[in-house]
């Protein structure tokens, strides 16, 4: 396994993680090296969640820690959504920056694993918003795109 470099330069998220991924036709070993990778970066940065591009492989692949495993999710897509949450969402392709963006309480997404099962999986609050957070970027959109304001280093002080 090996840590990758997350986009992280204005020029290169403008670039790069506006463009749509391709869907996984194959589940290949390369496939299967990169949700490792992905996993270990995943878990070296802190972070909830990363989306393929952001590690510069324009594949519809993503990784969530719900805090007690990592989902895995090749393929994804939301298949239902209930509720509403305005909360304040970061990424780690934009550090120092955060915003005020709405999404479903709780969400369901069909995706398949590594072996090429169909797996569903079900997520609320956080992991639901995570879930729609790493599908955005399989499709070139950021969270700053949906943000109903972005929020200053003092104000997300006064949150916490």
């Amino acid at each position: 396994m090996a840590l990758l470099n997350i986009i992280e330069t204005e020029k290169d998220v403008s670039k790069a993680l506006r463009k749509k991924s391709r869907a996984v036709e194959e589940i290949t070993p390369r496939i299967i090296t990169l949700l490792d990778d992905m996993t270990e970066t995943l878990k070296a940065s802190g972070g909830v969640g990363l989306a393929a591009p952001q590690v510069g492989v324009l594949r519809r692949v993503v990784v969530v820690d719900d805090g007690e495993k990592v989902i895995e999710l090749i393929n994804p897509e939301i298949i239902s959504a209930e509720g509403e949450e305005e909360d304040i969402e970061a990424c780690l392709s934009i550090p120092g920056k955060w915003g005020l963006v709405k999404r479903p309480l709780t969400v369901t997404v069909r995706a398949k694993d590594r072996t090429g099962k169909d797996v569903t999986h079900t997520g609320t609050g956080l992991i639901a918003r995570c879930f729609c957070h790493e599908i955005d970027h399989l499709n070139g959109v950021l969270y700053t795109d949906k943000a109903t304001r972005m929020l200053k280093p003092e104000e997300l002080e006064m949150k916490e």
